[in-house]
């Protein structure tokens, strides 16, 4: 929602805050619970995984999650201060560039290191997914092209952002699917 309310264009004044300010305060209200499913989505792959786990693969596995994670929260933190300071009328936020630069420090944080943890964290658990067989073979195969794509991604396309949440779907029904069996 944020992504498609927020011009790309660094050098837009703004008009976005006005227009789509509810849209982009809904989305930013609906991180955190966001934040929560993904952490859940964690636990489950552990609890998948079991005694399994791989103890250097996890590392990573928790890490680039955790990263991810908390520039989500970074990102959408200074998105909602924009968004105040531009509903309390600061103008002279706009004026001095300060909007410019809080634009591009999002923009780069979701586009290129956030992005770049999700690779990792794909990368992370294909590798434990082939080693213990939690997942299905064509599951770990498309998650280890996936991860390639976004890790040689360079700048910022909504479609690109857009491989993480559909993988992590992808194995929340495997996984879903498989408890069920």
């Amino acid at each position: 929602m944020v992504r498609l309310s927020v011009p790309e264009d660094l050098a837009e004044r703004g008009a976005w805050l006005q227009d789509r300010a509810s849209t982009v305060a809904l989305a930013l209200s609906l991180v955190p619970f966001a934040g929560v499913a993904f952490l859940w989505f964690m636990g489950a792959v552990r609890d998948r995984i079991g005694y399994l786990e791989d103890q250097f693969f996890s590392t990573v596995f928790y890490g680039s999650g955790l990263l991810f994670l908390a520039m989500t929260f970074l990102s959408a933190a200074l998105a909602g201060g924009m968004l105040a300071a531009a509903t309390a009328g600061a103008a002279a936020t706009i004026d001095r560039g300060l909007y410019t630069l809080i634009r591009a420090v999002i923009l780069r944080i979701t586009s290129a290191y956030a992005v770049k943890m999700a690779g990792v964290f794909m990368i992370s658990l294909a590798t434990i997914a082939i080693r213990t067989e939690v997942l299905p073979r064509w599951l770990t195969l498309l998650s280890y092209a996936l991860a390639l794509g976004l890790l040689l991604s360079i700048g910022s396309s909504l479609w690109v952002e857009l491989i993480f949440p559909a993988w992590v779907f992808a194995v929340s029904a495997c996984i879903l699917v498989s408890n069920r069996r």
